[in-house]
Order: C-alpha cells, then sequence, then structure tokens
C-alpha cells in the first residue's frame, strides 16, 4: 500500500459520511477536499520539483480505487483532477511555476472536449465557449479546456486542429445550477465559460502533441511516467473510480448480507443462489482490476526500456480498460438485484454506489462501440481510420 492511500485510510470513515453530503450539494463536500488535500492524493503524478511524489501510475490507480470504495465521487474527482499533474509536466515551465509556484496543492479541472474556440491573436488566443462537465471545478483555481483553432472570424478552421489551453480561475465562470443528475452528484462536474479570455501561446498545447508523445519528447522529460501513453494515463484515473465504486458496492452488499433474513425465513448465508451471484459478481470486479492494473504495468515496463508501443498495443489496452469498467458494473447490478428493498434507502450507501456506477460507464471514455472495432481491425491486419483512431 503507498503512502497516499495509507494516508486516505486515516480518513476512511469521514470521507464515506461526507459522499452522503456531496451528494446533497452536487459537489464534493470541503471536508472531502480537505482530505485529499491534506493525503497527497492530487500530487501522485505531479513532477518532484513541485511537490509531486512521481508514483507508478499502478499505486495512483490502486489509491482512486480505494476511495472511490468509501466514496464513488470523492474517488471520481480524485482520478479525475489527479491525472491532470501528469499533463502539466510536460507543458511550458512558466505555467507549471504559475500554478505550482506559490501553492503545490493548487488543483486544475478540465474537460478536454474541444467546446470552445480559440482564435489567434498576437502572443496566444482569444478564447470563448461553454464546456460540461468540469468534475471537482469548485475546488480548482485552474482549468484546461479543449478548444478548437479558430480562424480570423472566429470559427473552428477546416480541417480542424485542437489544443489544450490553460486558465486560471479569473478567466472562466462555474455555472452553478448546471450540474443537477442522478449519478456522481458529488463530482460537482459543472459547465464553465469563457468569454473573450486572453491565452497566452505557452499556456496551450497541440491535443495532437500530447496524444501522440511528441509533446512529452520536445519537453526534455525523460522519466518513464511521463512518456506512458496518452490514451493510457488519461482513462486510468476514471476507469480506475469505476472499479473502485463497484468494489464499495461489493462489500457494502456482503456486509447488509451477513445477518440478512429474506422474507421467507431463509438466512441469505444459506441461499446457494445468493452465493453464486455474490461469487460471480466478486471474481468479475477483480478481473476488471486485474486487468486494467495488467495494461498499465506492462506499458510502463515496455516504456521503461525504450520499447515503442504501437497502435495495435495501444488499442488492445484501451480495449482492455473499456471492458473492465463495464464488466465491473454489470456485477454492481447483479449484487444490486439481490440486496433487497433496503437497498433502496438513501439512508444506505447502496443505492448511492449503483447511481455512481452508471454514471461512471457514461463517461465518453467508456464507449466501446470505435475501440472495440479499431482493437480487432488492427488484429485482423486492417488500418483502422478516422474516428477509430480517437483517443488511442
Amino acid at each position: 500500500m503507498g503512502q497516499v492511500q495509507e494516508r486516505i485510510e486515516q480518513y476512511a470513515d469521514e470521507i464515506r459520511a461526507e459522499g452522503a453530503e456531496g451528494d446533497k450539494l452536487m459537489r464534493l463536500s470541503d471536508t472531502a477536499a480537505k482530505r485529499l488535500r491534506e493525503s497527497g492524493a492530487m500530487r501522485m503524478l505531479q513532477p518532484k520539483q513541485h511537490g509531486g511524489l512521481e508514483v507508478h501510475p499502478c499505486e495512483f490507480a490502486e489509491t482512486v480505487m480505494s476511495i472511490a470504495a468509501m466514496d464513488g465521487a470523492t474517488g471520481w474527482v480524485t482520478g479525475i483532477v489527479g491525472v491532470h499533474p501528469w499533463e502539466l509536466a510536460f507543458a511550458d515551465p512558466r505555467v507549471q511555476e504559475e500554478i505550482w509556484g506559490t501553492d503545490q496543492d493548487t488543483w486544475v479541472a478540465s474537460p478536454y472536449a474541444p467546446m470552445g474556440v480559440a482564435t489567434p491573436v498576437d502572443g496566444g488566443y482569444i478564447l470563448n465557449g461553454r464546456w460540461s462537465f468540469s468534475s471537482g471545478t469548485d475546488h480548482c483555481q485552474w482549468v484546461f479546456l479543449g478548444a478548437m483553432l479558430g480562424d480570423a472570424d472566429g470559427r473552428a478552421q477546416m480541417p480542424p486542429v485542437s489544443l489544450h489551453v490553460i486558465l486560471p480561475r479569473s478567466d472562466y465562470e462555474i455555472v452553478e445550477d448546471s450540474w443537477d443528475v442522478i449519478g456522481l452528484r458529488g463530482t460537482g462536474s459543472k459547465d464553465v465559460i469563457v468569454r473573450d479570455a486572453f491565452i497566452p501561446g505557452y499556456r496551450t498545447l497541440l491535443a495532437s502533441d500530447v496524444m501522440d508523445g511528441t509533446a512529452v519528447k520536445a519537453s526534455g522529460r525523460t522519466e518513464t511516467l511521463y512518456n506512458m501513453p496518452f490514451s493510457c494515463m488519461f482513462p486510468l484515473g476514471i476507469t480506475s473510480a469505476v472499479v473502485g465504486i463497484a468494489e464499495g458496492a461489493l462489500a457494502c452488499h456482503i456486509a447488509a448480507q451477513k445477518d440478512r433474513t429474506a422474507i421467507t425465513g431463509q438466512k441469505i448465508k444459506d441461499d446457494p443462489y445468493v452465493l453464486y451471484a455474490i461469487g460471480e459478481a466478486a471474481a468479475e470486479i477483480a478481473a476488471s482490476r486485474a486487468a486494467l492494473l495488467e495494461t498499465v504495468d506492462r506499458f510502463w515496463d515496455m516504456t521503461e526500456a525504450g520499447k515503442e508501443i504501437d497502435f495495435e498495443a495501444r488499442a488492445i489496452g484501451r480495449r482492455t480498460q473499456t471492458a473492465a469498467a463495464w464488466r465491473a458494473v454489470r456485477a454492481v447490478d447483479e449484487i444490486f438485484a439481490r440486496s433487497g428493498g433496503n437497498a433502496l434507502h438513501r439512508k444506505f450507501p447502496m443505492q448511492r454506489f449503483f447511481r455512481d456506477a452508471h454514471a461512471g460507464i457514461a463517461h465518453a471514455i467508456h464507449v466501446p462501440g470505435s475501440i472495440f472495432h479499431s482493437s480487432a481491425l488492427t488484429q485482423l491486419g486492417g488500418e483502422p481510420q478516422g474516428i477509430h483512431r480517437s483517443m488511442i
């Protein structure tokens, strides 16, 4: 168990209790955010020169799982916000200093989806747009946003060029009433709006350079951590949160069933059908965890050895990652269906794990269609094109 995970375990009961509060607030509670800061969870992938820990990504993933098993929303915010320091590590040193120079615990939100337009001007860009799903944004002071490169009239250029742009809190507005959902409510994944903000050129990265590794090579970073594929690292925190939520649901279910007696008078521990379902679900969740971590560990070894992780390997890795999330959530369905009527009560956390798990697979990174298509086509000797190469 890593040092951050050991620290966070000390707050486990508090984080579980704050999960219900975050669900009501529709954002992470101040107490939960404070505990994450104190644990160092958001600095796990941060460069050492800025107070980071530079841990192995498997340690990061296992910590996210552990937190998500306490409360899904807290784990989700850890996985999303916690991966941003990884990309910042190979951004311009000036923006790293702006963000972490006075406070190494400054958090950066997102999303990366190119929902805005960045129009070139002298020294940088003028940015406009509205972005959805900025997880944990209330507790962040900066944000990563995806944007399309614009022409002189402020329209997206064709063919499209996507940027990752970095803004301080003073340059964007959080839309307070934009997050009222059925699952992952405590993540506070609100909309953000940018109106005519000037973005210096050094606070931008070409999305294609980030995704194909050009950006990290240009930065001079040689650490194995920062040379890992973007398509492995970016989904990692998100899928780890979903697996952790499933583990939390399983633990919650088992604790509730130990002394439960069905309306028929039969003790649950004497019902062979329920026992089989619990065993199968537990095995599926464990398989999801193992598959996700195995890919990351193997990619780490290849990166460290200087070996290329080609498109086929990355596509299979994304297939494994996406399948892990869906497999874990299907297992949650099996145990929830056998949890009895008490699982429906808001006073018990089982219903929140169920809602959060299903919300987690709604993220774009878990859409299986093109990923499964691309991995199979590549293995059959084909050459995926267009959208079928996206995020691989």
